[in-house]
């Protein structure tokens, strides 16, 4: 396998507009993330960016980013767009979308995703964390994962996400709340772009997931 991590990263955020460029401690957002993803020692880490604002903070950091149109409607279109201009001979199998808000992964959880790909043949793999507090239950901004998961709940395929509130069947077992991360093969990727905006309905069937524990 060969990966290949793009990082998507617009500034016209809806929830938080300016979202790359916020400071951390004196850095970026997306400068944190990017190291992140280049600690994980994949493979080549490319924000695909929205704004020449945003291509400008990786460079000055000593990273590379591409120019991308910022009207793109998701982040696949974005990572797809930027795929197809650094890599036209398709050299990069394995393409891992990491979403430019998780300052604080841990790069093994990066190595871990595309493990999962290579190890279970499936064509998309993403994460999942337990939900351990009521309020991420009910929060509508917080995506649940529902998976049919192995006997220690490490991996499993996922069933659907959603946004909805979810409910222990009698009070019991773990909820979970998905990870914005995924290593796609590249075909599933391609496939992927090309469906209608209901794009779960015809990815789910690809999908598997891992367990995700938080540093």
């Amino acid at each position: 396998m060969n990966p290949i991590l793009l990082i998507p990263a617009r500034m016209a955020s809806t929830r938080l507009p300016g979202k790359p460029l916020a400071d951390i401690a004196g850095v970026p957002m997306i400068v944190r993330v990017w190291a992140r993803a280049q600690a994980a020692g994949l493979g080549p880490v490319v924000v695909a960016a929205g704004e020449p604002a945003v291509v400008a903070a990786v460079e000055k950091a000593g990273g590379q980013a591409v120019l991308t149109d910022p009207d793109l409607p998701s982040g696949s279109d974005r990572i797809w767009a930027a795929l197809t201009a650094l890599d036209p001979e398709a050299e990069h199998d394995v393409v891992v979308n990491l979403q430019g808000d998780l300052p604080a992964l841990d790069p093994a959880e990066l190595r871990l995703v595309v493990d999962v790909l290579k190890d279970s043949g499936a064509d998309i793999a993403t994460l999942a964390a337990p939900i351990d507090n009521e309020a991420d239950r009910i929060n509508p901004a917080v995506v649940k994962a529902v998976a049919a998961w192995d006997a220690d709940e490490k991996r499993g395929r996922a069933l659907y996400f959603t946004w909805r509130d979810l409910v222990r069947p009698a009070g019991e077992g773990t909820l979970w709340h998905h990870v914005g991360l995924y290593a796609h093969r590249r075909a599933a990727l391609e496939r992927f772009v090309c469906c209608r905006p209901r794009r779960w309905s015809c990815a789910r069937s690809w999908n598997s997931c891992a367990r995700w524990k938080p540093a």
